[in-house]
């Protein structure tokens, strides 16, 4: 019976998880260049059940199952014109390249929505976190009355980006197995537009209501476990 309780609870936190990613991707349709995060589940160990005199019987049960990553969908979107002076977007794989200007920490983004900020007497292109983006020598662009028209705003790429560390505001921290950043040769910068989110929302809509389901059904679960383990301890008493 307690295995019955720990298993439901299990999936009870499990499905509240997998809510606020899907309800995070959709609450982010809107947000340029962001990518749909898909939890990924994996189950747990499963052990034979014993028959009368303790023989097999080849019955097998799951003790649940547990969140092993919240993956990220780097899949490209539609570019979309942006009246921006200084909105990019990369036409094909590639991220761009940020430093955090008081940790000195990089991290990546594919949302060219970019700014200039003054630091000092001089402009730089800033994202819209207020960090640093960088050219291709890792170093901050300056702006002024004789850069050229288009940036030279870095594009770099990983062999794989699978399991990017997700760091918040739609930028993204490489892992061991991602390797180092290096430039992308086949990206294309485009000046004046933006990368449109790739959530699907009627995709995020038919998962949510597919995990209130399997909530609802394993917390029913979590109720029925308890009260049969408080009429088993009535019976005792």
């Amino acid at each position: 019976m307690n295995q019955s309780f720990y298993t439901a609870a299990l999936g009870v936190g499990s499905e509240q998880y997998k809510l606020d990613i899907l309800a995070n991707n959709t609450a982010n349709i809107n947000t340029w260049g962001y990518k749909t995060k898909v939890p990924i589940f994996s189950e747990l160990m499963y052990y034979e059940m014993k028959g009368k005199a303790q023989e097999n019987n080849e019955l097998l049960t799951g003790t649940g199952m547990r969140i092993q990553k919240a993956d990220t969908d780097f899949s490209q979107m539609t570019l979309a014109e942006s009246e921006g002076e200084y909105h990019y977007a990369i036409e094909g794989d590639g991220m761009f390249m940020l430093r955090d200007p008081s940790t000195n920490e990089i991290t990546y983004t594919r949302d060219g929505s970019f700014s200039l900020s003054l630091r000092g007497n001089d402009f730089y292109l800033v994202s819209s976190t207020g960090k640093l983006v960088l050219d291709r020598n890792a170093n901050p662009i300056q702006v002024n009355e004789n850069s050229p028209d288009t940036l030279p705003i870095a594009i770099v790429d990983f062999v794989n980006k699978n399991g990017m560390l997700g760091v918040g505001d739609n930028e993204f921290t490489p892992v061991a197995k991602n390797g180092d950043p290096f430039l992308a040769q086949g990206a294309k910068l485009r000046k004046g537009m933006l990368e449109m989110s790739n959530v699907d929302l009627s995709d995020q809509i038919t998962k949510i209501i597919e995990a209130q389901r399997a909530y609802s059904y394993a917390l029913r679960m979590v109720q029925t476990s308890d009260e049969i383990e408080n009429t088993i301890n009535s019976l005792r008493t």
